[in-house]
């Protein structure tokens, strides 16, 4: 599974807030700001909201209870979404969070892995499911795929996330060597980039020797430069264009109560961060490139999730 080292970071501790209610950082970073940024907030948060048409899942026997402390999984989608076009989700992450053990666990899905794309019959690049079928057809592609069930799905529009880097006043990441892409050029070490910089920072793929996987390292950094820079500013002037920039470019199915109730009964869990990356090799069918997975690498990574989050192989198999 190509399992990075589990790590215990100080950034770490702010992943679970940041992923799953980027919103509400904003409220711990400001402390008791009060009534009217929690408004603000939760409006920006209603703005996001958008409910998926999808029955439940059948890899779960109970609704997910937050007061119980029950293990949960996230889709996070970073779609490059273009006018006039649905696009697809070149970026996906699978979060799932066990706040009995205090943990959490990151697996990164790579764009062009072949499987079937539940809806249509047939195996294809997994990206493509929502470029056919929206956050739906992704989400269910994604629980075939890891036979694990998948409760919310966070969704970030890659195309104007540059909006959102620009709204924290830039963002400051370390790139492991230099590079040109789309007529900006970047240098080895740490660099500041704009919105329009970050933009092209996690687009460029070709040139990276580790390809996706380098392009999907670097548009964490660029979410983790967001996070850091939303966790620590030293006035409020930045708040309403920073809302404006989440509520137009970002889309959950978490409502701000369930987003206040994983940051009161989850918290914890953000003490451990193990990251993942899906094991395969690439292929070409007729023609057309394919990241191949082996079953038993699949089979490997899914026990692994279905353990944390406490899924029994029987219920999963249903």
């Amino acid at each position: 599974m190509g399992r990075q080292n589990k790590k215990k970071m100080s950034t770490g501790k702010k992943v679970l807030l940041s992923i799953l209610s980027i919103i509400i950082i904003v409220i711990l970073g400001v402390g008791g700001y009060g009534f009217y940024l929690y408004n603000s907030v939760a409006k920006t948060v209603d703005s996001m909201h958008t409910p998926i048409e999808r029955d439940k899942s059948d890899k779960r026997t109970e609704e997910v209870v937050f007061e119980k402390r029950d293990p949960i999984s996230v889709l996070l989608m970073g779609v490059d979404a273009r006018a006039g076009d649905r696009g697809r989700s070149d970026s996906l992450i699978v979060l799932t969070v066990n706040p009995g053990d205090k943990s959490m666990k990151m697996v990164s899905i790579p764009r062009d892995t072949r499987t079937e794309i539940v809806g249509k019959g047939f195996q294809d690049k997994i990206n493509h499911a929502y470029a056919f079928g929206g956050p739906e057809m992704a989400i269910d592609t994604v629980e075939n795929f890891l036979d694990i069930p998948i409760d919310y799905y966070v969704q970030v529009n890659m195309e104007s996330f540059k909006e959102i880097v620009d709204a924290v006043g830039g963002v400051t990441v370390n790139s492991n060597f230099a590079f040109n892409y789309d007529g900006h050029t970047f240098s080895e070490g740490q660099i500041t980039l704009n919105g329009d910089e970050a933009l092209a920072y996690t687009r460029m793929r070709k040139k990276d020797p580790r390809g996706d996987f380098g392009r999907q390292e670097r548009q964490r950094q660029v979410i983790m430069g967001v996070i850091d820079k939303g966790a620590s500013f030293s006035s409020l002037t930045k708040f309403g264009g920073i809302l404006d920039a989440l509520g137009k470019n970002i889309q959950t199915n978490l409502t701000f109560d369930e987003m206040v109730d994983i940051q009161k009964n989850y918290k914890e869990a953000r003490h451990s961060l193990e990251q993942s990356m899906v094991k395969g090799s690439g292929t070409k069918i007729d023609g057309i490139y394919y990241y191949s997975v082996p079953e038993e690498e699949r089979t490997a990574l899914s026990t692994m999730l279905k353990e944390h989050l406490k899924i029994s192989e029987n219920v999963s198999k249903k």
